[in-house]
């Protein structure tokens, strides 16, 4: 900011500032696992890191996050790939036998059963999401 500029703090603003305070020094309240209801998993993945979390009626179950290798930069369906296969490998217990939702910004997921399997990372990463009920 420019000092002609200079950011004037309204009540407002001290109040919006004071809740983000709070709401990063406190630790989200995980729920229990409901069984009957349906998981959803929302994956991401951004420069660096992978990320997603283990929901249920828009509360967490659980979270994970994992920075990746600098050999695994760059590659975007890469990426979003392995978010997707960690999740399901880290939280298997939970969506083995039970449906769930797969949340993702990358629209090419949507077709991973349909696309030609040609490397062995993509069988390996393909039978772990076998046996899911899942939809994306």
């Amino acid at each position: 900011m420019l000092k002609k500029d200079q950011f004037h703090w309204s009540e407002e603003a001290i109040i919006a500032f004071e809740r983000l305070k709070l709401s990063m020094s406190t630790t989200p309240v995980l729920a229990l696992p409901d069984f009957s209801k349906p998981f959803i998993v929302e994956t991401d993945a951004f420069y660096g890191g992978i990320g997603a979390v283990l929901m249920q009626d828009n509360r967490p179950l659980a979270y994970l996050s994992k920075a990746l290798s600098k050999k695994n930069f760059g590659l975007s369906i890469y990426e979003e790939s392995l978010a997707l296969v960690t999740a399901v490998s880290k939280w298997s217990h939970y969506l083995e036998a039970h449906p769930c939702i797969i949340k993702t910004d990358h629209q090419s997921l949507k077709y991973l059963l349909e696309q030609n399997i040609t490397t062995p990372m993509q069988q390996k990463w393909l039978t772990k999401l076998l046996g899911l009920n899942y939809e994306i």
